[in-house]
Formats: C-alpha cells, structure tokens, sequence
C-alpha cells in the first residue's frame, strides 16, 4: 500500500464495483470498466484503492514509457536497440489522471521545447498515454471529455500503442493501459462508440440502508483523523485481496472456457441484440477473470450469468419496431383520403353536368349543399380562428372566443428519429465553453493546434512556427549562452487552436386550438424530440416555447436533460387562441438570457406557426403587433438566426401570415409540409451551413 489511499476492504456496499475492477486488474482483455453513478459514491476511491493492490512491476530503468524488460515486443525503440544491455528496476502500478482541460500535447506527447533550442536537435516530451502504459489511465467524467481527445485515446486502447506524427517529428511507443472512466449519467451521455470500448459498465448507488450510511460515516471520519493507523486497521483484510489478485493473475492462462458457453455466451448476446462481436469476446474474457479470482481451471454458466450484466447492459439495443404515429392519423394519409372524396365529389359532378335535366335539378342543389357541408365540416378545426383573422383583417372590433378555443388537447410526442449531422460553419471568433457539435476557435490551451499566429497569448507557443521563423536569421544573430538557436522577440508564434463547441436551438411553437388538426402537435413534438436527443449527445442545449390562449409559455429552459423534455413535450397541451405578439416577447427575452451569459453565443429561434395572431399586447390590431415584434427583434438580436415553418393549411382561405413573419424577422421560411423529420432536420442544417 502506498500514500494516503482509502483501503479497498473499508468500501461500504459496492460489492459489483469491486468485483468488476478486480476482474479487470486479473485480466485486462476485457478492455477496460465505466463506472456510472451519481456524486459521491465511491468511484474514484474505489479506482486508487485498486491500484495499492496491484504488486510491483518490473521496467526497464531510466525507461520514459516503462518499459517490460521481458516483453522485447512490446518495448520502445530506444530498449529495443539496447539488446537487454539495461537495469531493471521495480515500481508500483500508477493511476494516470486525464484531465477534461488536457491538450492534445499533453496526451499524446510533443516537442520538448527546452532540450530542442539548447541541444538543436528534436527531441519527444512524453504525454500521459507513455505515463499511463502498463497502468491505469482514469478518466473522471469521461462523458465530458473533447471529441478528439477521446478519439486518440481510444486508438491508443485499441492498437496498445501512441502513434506521434506532427511538429517534425514521427515517433511510437507502446501504450497499454487499463481505461476506467466514471460518469455521472445526469451530465450527458457518452457517445456510442465510447461506451461501447469500455468492457465492463458498472452502476453504482448510494447505501440505502440506514446502518450502512452510518458505517460509511464513521469510517471516513477514522481515515480523515488518522490515516496510517486506519490503513494499518485493514491492512490484512487488503492484503488478501492483494494476494487474491496476483494468484488469480497466475492462474488465468490455464482457466478453460468450455465449448458448449461459448454456445451459451453467444445466444445471450443474440437475445439482447448487441451491436458487433465485442459483447461476445469481453463476455467470454470476463467469464475467464471471475472463474480465475474463484481458483476454479473451468468456466461455469454461473460465472457467465454474473457477469453478463456487466458486458450487456450498456450494449443492449431495443429490438422492438417503433410504435405507431399517434391520433390523429398522419397529414399525409389524411390529404389523400381527402384528395379521393374531392376526386369522387367531380366525377359525380361532371356525370350530372352530362346527365342535366329539370328532375334533377333539385339533386343537383342537393348535391351542391351537400358539398359545401363537407367542405365546412373539413375547415371547422380552422374555422374559428379563420373567422376571428377575417374580422381582424378589415376591423378591429373584439369579439368573444369560439367554442373550439377554449378546448385543449394533449398529443404524445410523434415517432423519433436519427439527426443527420448539423454543425455552424467556422469564424474568426474566439470562444469558450464546451460541446461536440460546432468547431470553433478558443483562447485557452485547449483543443486542437491548427495553424499558427503572430499573437502569442498564454504562452501558447507554436515551436514549429517560432523556429521556422527564427531560422533565416540565425547565419547573422549567431548563438549566444549556449543555444543553439537565437531567438528574437519578433520570432514567436503562437498557436491557433479549435476545439467543438455545443449550440442553443429555440423552437417557438404555435400550440393554440388549429395546431391540433392534421397531427401537427405530434410531429412538431417528435421533430423536437429527436433533436434533442442529437443535442442531448453533442452536449447542445435546446429550448422550447409554445403559445396558446393569452400568453407564452417556456415548457422547456436551455436544458440537455432528456428526461424532462420528454415529460414536458407529453405534457404541453393545445387549444385556445394565438399569442403571437407574447411568444415573439418571450423569445426575445430568452434570447437575451442566453445571449447575455454568452454573447459568442450562435442560437437559432424556429418558428412553428401559421402567422395568426389573435391576442394583442398592448391596444392595436394584433397581426400589425407582431410583425413590429418580429422586425424589432430581428434588429436588435442580429447574433440570432430565424425559420419560420408555416403550419397554414392550403386552401381557397389563405391569409399567408407566416410569409410575412418571416419577412418581418428576415428568417427563412417554410411551409408545413416540411415539418416532417427529415425535412426539418435539413432546413436547420441549412440555416447553419
């Protein structure tokens, strides 16, 4: 045991937890373990705690990437060319932390500027993944790591080597490590091809128990007192395990896995319908670890059964086919019903316009009426607000709401779907923050180096860029107090680096009584849904306003939390009259929000609505209201982009008031047909493109 490290037998409860890492420390073919659960439950104590376990290794002295002795396969370049001719020394397993902020120069190694302007030669700064090699690289919050940072990661885990090819220099060395990452799932998912290298996946809760809530309590208050005398107080209980360990170690290469589970092991895979072949092969590695922690030479369908939930459970797809559109039927099915009664209603015309004669011509009037009935029962969702936007068209006297304002409805979320990629196209402007969607330009050492600039700030030095520089020059400088190269002040470059950042989408949604026809509630939730389900992976933030009968509601803040957007999409209803003037008011106020906190911020406000507007802020005409709003806001929040998807029904009654929202706001416009997912998908990513 070494430094103030809390002793793995003191773990309250965690029993899964232990287990996994100990059958990853036995045999890390498993390919490593994420840790999931809420704050404060003994993740990444459990993680040093394993690491005082593990025994000595032997490397190869004054080795950089600790180096076996033994393996000459896996040995750098420079032990290699020794040809044994080294001295062997002894050192405990490190814990290599990765930090969310670590640079691309810190994990994968660069340029050691020091060594390179006195000796003029170029000469490797290890990273972390040489740090981490034969060790344990852990990785606190690893769902909030930068997307490129994770990618070098995963192929050093994947190939057990760090490939360096940059500033001039092409160099490998060996990279094998155990990866533990920890999660808290409330701060964002991780992408799937993240979860899916961690072999094991373990979710862990707080005790529950009263009695061990209050053990935990007492221990901790023992280790924090006096950590020596506690450590020494489970020194032998940890020391078992230690031994447990290494035995298990020692007796794995002759652990047999029957033929008959690997049957066995690949029908449970096929059950829970997993992506791939890796659940397979870390299921039968992991099976291997526990029946060797055991001291059992066979590989029992307990074992297999133990750990299956392990391998699984983060692998897992949904095999069930997605559940029907809710009612009301699609706008689709419905206008094609529609379009053959219309088809029918002429054919039978033209037959009595041929067919004329004075007995039939009180069909013929019947018929006519009988028509006009249709078409009114077809408009009748409509026809209230229609009526009320005539009126207003050509007077301004109020008037009472109709009946079928007052009535609300609440439509479930409509089927979801997978976001294509939407990403904002690149500037100069310097940002903060983080995400996985849009590349942006930072100002702290952060992300990745791109090209190089005159300005240095933060001491970011770009070497490659400072030495170029500098080097017509060094034939009249000279060198001076031993450096090979001379510098002047006028030579610095510094670094110019990008990294990903997340986007805020707001969508305003007309929910008043005529969105409630034609499934038009359905598929706008569903369209926001599965944006947010994009948004919820690449860290965005999205935010939902809907307005009906006097006022604007925000059933949806700036948010990632995929939960309570799906409770509050299920549960916005619809009815009443338009509020526009109030949701262009509220929009622009959560804008301001957003904008304030952030003015480098890029949002983008849609628009879901037919331009009717009912309800007036103040005393004039309401439709003359808004579009003052709409052109008012679009003047004073030029960082914010505008859509406009028209939900107007096509027909012989057509105001085309979204038309002129969206001249009002210069936003572009759409009509509703365009709603549907994969068309509104593509107007945002050609709003952002």
């Amino acid at each position: 045991m070494y430094g103030n490290v809390y002793p793995m037998a003191a773990l309250v409860g965690q029993e899964t937890l232990r287990q996994s890492l100990l059958i990853g420390a036995v045999n890390p073919a498993v390919g490593g373990i994420l840790i999931r659960g809420e704050k404060g439950t003994a993740k990444s104590t459990a993680v040093r705690a394993l690491a005082a376990l593990l025994p000595e290794m032997d490397v190869v002295e004054g080795c950089e990437f600790s180096c076996d002795p033994d393996s000459p396969e896996f040995q750098c370049d420079d032990c290699r060319s020794r040809n044994g001719d080294f001295g062997i020394v002894k050192r405990r397993v490190k814990v290599v932390d990765l930090p969310l902020n670590a640079t691309e120069d810190r994990v994968v190694g660069g340029l050691d500027f020091g060594r390179a302007i006195r000796q003029g030669k170029r000469f490797l700064a290890p990273g972390l993944l040489a740090e981490a090699h034969r060790g344990i690289l852990y990785v606190d919050e690893v769902n909030l790591l930068d997307d490129h940072i994770v990618d070098i990661v995963l192929d050093a885990a994947a190939s057990g080597e760090n490939v360096l090819e940059r500033e001039g220099l092409s160099f490998r060395h060996p990279s094998r490590f155990m990866l533990v990452g920890t999660m808290n799932p409330e701060e964002g998912e991780l992408r799937p091809q993240l979860l899916d290298r961690f072999g094991l996946c373990v979710e862990v809760e707080a005790a529950r128990s009263l009695e061990e809530r209050v053990t935990l309590m007492l221990r901790r208050d023992a280790f924090d007192t006096d950590g020596a005398a506690f450590q020494q107080n489970y020194r032998e209980p940890n020391e078992r395990i230690a031994r447990r360990i290494r035995e298990a170690r020692d007796l794995l290469p002759r652990v047999r896995m029957p033929r008959q589970l690997r049957g066995f092991i690949a029908e449970l895979c096929v059950e829970n319908n997993v992506a791939g072949h890796r659940a397979d092969l870390v299921l039968e590695q992991a099976a291997l670890g526990l029946s060797a922690l055991e001291q059992r030479l066979e590989v029992t369908v307990d074992h297999i059964t133990r750990v299956a939930p392990l391998v699984l459970a983060h692998r897992r797809r949904d095999a069930q086919a997605p559940p029907p559109p809710p009612p009301p039927p699609p706008r689709d099915q419905e206008q094609e019903q529609q379009e053959q009664q219309e088809q029918q209603e002429d054919e039978r015309q033209q037959e009595q316009e041929r067919e004329q004669s004075p007995d039939r011509q009180p069909e013929q009037a019947e018929g006519q009426e009988q028509r006009e009935q249709r078409e009114d029962r077809e408009n009748r969702d409509d026809a209230g607000e229609e009526e009320e936007q005539s009126e207003q068209e050509n007077s301004d006297m109020p008037h009472p709401p109709s009946q079928g304002e007052e009535r609300e409805s609440v439509f479930q979320v409509g089927a979801t779907f997978k976001v294509k990629t939407i990403r904002s196209d690149k500037d100069r402007v310097v940002r903060r923050g983080s995400g996985r969607r849009s590349s942006t330009r930072v100002s702290r050492k952060q992300g990745r180096y791109v090209k190089s600039s005159y300005a240095c700030s933060n001491n970011d030095i770009a070497l490659d860029a400072t030495l170029r520089a500098a080097a017509p020059h060094q034939l009249f400088r000279g060198t001076k107090e031993g450096m090979c190269v001379n510098l002047s002040d006028r030579d610095f470059r510094g670094k110019v680096r990008e990294k990903r950042v997340g986007n805020f989408l707001l969508f305003v949604v007309d929910a008043s009584g005529s969105m409630g026809a034609r499934g038009r509630m359905a598929a706008s939730k569903g369209a926001v849904m599965s944006l947010l389900l994009d948004a919820y992976q690449k860290r965005d933030r999205v935010g939902m306003i809907s307005f009906r009968k006097n006022e604007a509601f925000v059933n949806l803040p700036p948010t990632t939390s995929v939960e309570l957007a799906g409770k509050l999409l299920e549960e916005m209803p619809v009815g009443g009259r338009t509020p526009l003037s109030a949701a262009i008011a509220k929009s622009y106020e959560q804008l301001r929000g957003v904008l304030g906190r952030d003015p480098t911020a890029r949002p983008i406000v849609i628009f879901i609505t037919d331009g009717k507007s009912n309800v007036a802020l103040g005393d004039g005409r309401p439709v003359d209201e808004a579009m003052g709003l709409a052109r008012a806001m679009a003047v004073k929040e030029e960082r914010a982009r505008y859509i406009v998807v028209d939900t107007e029904e096509e027909g012989m009654v057509s105001f085309g008031l979204a038309r002129r929202l969206a001249d009002a706001m210069e936003a572009e416009y759409f009509r509703i047909d365009q709603l549907k997912a994969q068309s509104l998908v593509n107007i945002v990513k050609q709003r952002m493109d």
